[in-house]
């Protein structure tokens, strides 16, 4: 018989702003693979393939955001080096910079990954691989609240919204998961690559988990409507909220600025990431998606009320921003609606 090959380490990184779902549900998948699935068909456990742990700046414990006390295993002066190693989501503000607070992190993982190891982050774990110096004109993806806390403060970072994962790096040795429950994305990923595909269905099967191949692209114009700090602008985005229906959109924001056409498109931009056109697209949309989600008009009437006469212009466009056709994503999103409710 085969001798199994020694369990790879897994390392979980730990910081007191962690989100203490996804550390321990990380925890939980990489003490899987080998062991579990047998268990529940024979009711003896398996060889494990992986033995994770938890890395934090010192073994004493912490609170994570939750307030759930977290002790970890190895500081990293004492970790033995990972194979894999794993940042859990934590709380930053969005679009701001944390130079300078995570330096001891930033630092482990320059030098973990320099001796092999993969660096795998979810959702905002993904700044820390900005810190440490690890995604510059890289590829990335990072939960869709987060992609201007990538953009403003890494350089040549370009972040992808429709992928669930990204790999980035010499030999892809740097992997990004989005936001929400992608981790387990991640999680299947890794050890479908580092220990073998038939362990991670199994993984998979025993925690009744399912890809999610969608991406974030239904959720990510969220955040366009936030307002900015340029009072005009601001200003226009409160008119618009309120009159996207309107013919001809961006020559009446133009009017209600004040300002030359040239000055207010440079403006616009500027604050809010966006043309004005897109803008008032990514509104009509998110009106769009609220009434598929919620009513049963046709896609010709909701096509219609939210500003486009032409129902296959809006069909393509909505497909485009959105990932889904209109009918794709009323049957996705208007059903789960109707079960919550």
């Amino acid at each position: 018989m085969a001798k199994v090959p020694e369990p790879l380490k897994v390392a979980v990184v730990g910081v007191p702003e962690v989100t203490a779902s996804t550390l321990f549900g990380m925890f939980d998948l990489f003490s899987s693979p080998g062991r579990d699935y047998q268990f529940i068909t024979r009711g003896v456990p398996g060889e494990q393939r992986m033995m994770p742990y938890i890395v934090a700046r010192s073994q004493r414990a912490f609170s994570a955001a939750n307030g759930v006390r977290v002790t970890p295993h190895h500081s990293f002066a004492t970790a033995p080096q990972p194979d894999i190693v794993c940042i859990p989501d934590f709380f930053v503000n969005p679009g701001d910079s944390v130079a300078g607070q995570y330096a001891p992190e930033a630092k482990w993982l320059r030098e973990v990954h320099a001796r092999g190891a993969v660096l795998a982050s979810a959702c905002s774990g993904a700044v820390l691989l900005g810190e440490a110096g690890l995604l510059a004109n890289c590829d990335a993806t990072i939960h869709w609240g987060y992609a201007k806390t990538l953009t403003n403060n890494y350089p040549g970072v370009k972040v992808y919204l429709n992928q669930p994962l990204v790999m980035s790096g010499q030999a892809q040795r740097i992997v990004m998961a989005g936001g929400g429950t992608s981790w387990q994305d991640l999680a299947l990923y890794l050890i479908a690559r580092h220990v073998g595909l038939k362990e991670a269905i199994e993984v998979a099967k025993t925690y009744m988990l399912e890809w999610h191949e969608l991406g974030q692209q239904p959720f990510a114009t969220l955040l366009s409507f936030r307002q900015t700090g340029d009072a005009v602008i601001n200003r226009c985005q409160s008119w618009v909220a309120e009159n996207y229906r309107t013919a001809s959109p961006v020559a009446a924001l133009v009017e209600v600025s004040g300002l030359t056409k040239r000055t207010f498109m440079r403006r616009f931009q500027e604050a809010t990431g966006m043309t004005p056109l897109d803008y008032v697209h990514a509104l009509r949309l998110e009106e769009a998606k609220q009434m598929l989600e919620t009513g049963d008009e046709s896609i010709e009437s909701i096509a219609n009320e939210v500003g486009y006469e032409d129902t296959s212009f809006f069909g393509r466009l909505f497909r485009r921003k959105v990932g889904l056709a209109p009918g794709e994503y009323r049957l996705r999103f208007g059903a789960l609606r109707k079960v919550l409710r």
